[in-house]
C-alpha cells in the first residue's frame, strides 16, 4: 500500500485519503471514532476505547528531509497551542507508516521530523504505536482495581467477630 494517495494532487482531499486511512486502521484494532461537525475544532476525530476518550489530529508528509520526512503540525492559524489534542497521528506516504505522538511532544511546533529508519530517532517510540490509543489514563485519586493475597488462618485463632463475618460471607 506503500505511495498510494500520493498522487492526489489537491492537498484537501489527500488529507481527507490520510483521515479515511486513520479511520480503516482504527477500526481495524478495535478503537471507536467520532468525528466531529465542521472544521473548527483543532482535532479531527474523538477516540474511544473502554469509556476512554482522547482528542486526535491527523496529520501526514511525503515531504523528504535530510534522510527523514518533515511533517507539518500547526493548524490554519499557526503552531498548536494549549490544550487542542491529546495526540497526533502523523501519517508517512512513502513508508505507510503511522506515529502516534503524545500532543505536548508537538504542541507549539510549525513542523517535527521523523526517521523511521534511524536508531534512536525522537519520535521512533511513536511508530505505529496504537497502544497509546487504548491505555488506560490512571487518574489521581482514583483506584480501578484491587488485587489482593490472602492466607487461611485456622478458625480457632479467629477472632470471634472474624468468625462471625465468615459464617455471614458464607464460609466455613
Amino acid at each position: 500500500m506503500k505511495n498510494r494517495g500520493m498522487n492526489i494532487k489537491h492537498p484537501k482531499v489527500r488529507g481527507e485519503w490520510v483521515e479515511l486511512r486513520f479511520m480503516m486502521r482504527a477500526i481495524e484494532l478495535g478503537l471507536h471514532l467520532n468525528k466531529p461537525w465542521g472544521e473548527v475544532m483543532p482535532y479531527d476525530f474523538v477516540v474511544e476505547h473502554e469509556g476512554r476518550f482522547v482528542r486526535v489530529q491527523v496529520k501526514s508528509t511525503m515531504f523528504k528531509d535530510r534522510g527523514g520526512y518533515s511533517c507539518t503540525v500547526r493548524g490554519s492559524d499557526g503552531p498548536y497551542q494549549g490544550d487542542p489534542f491529546e495526540y497526533l497521528a502523523a501519517y508517512i506516504f512513502q513508508e505507510d507508516l503511522w506515529y502516534i505522538i503524545p500532543a505536548e511532544l508537538v504542541v507549539g511546533q510549525g513542523s517535527i521530523a521523523l526517521y523511521p529508519k534511524l536508531k534512536g530517532a525522537k519520535y521512533g517510540p511513536y511508530r505505529e504505536a496504537w497502544h497509546l490509543l487504548r491505555r488506560e489514563k490512571q487518574e489521581p485519586g482514583r483506584v480501578d482495581r484491587i488485587e489482593a493475597c490472602v492466607e487461611e488462618t485456622p478458625v480457632e485463632r479467629m477472632s470471634l467477630g472474624a468468625r462471625l463475618l465468615r459464617v455471614l460471607w458464607g464460609g466455613a
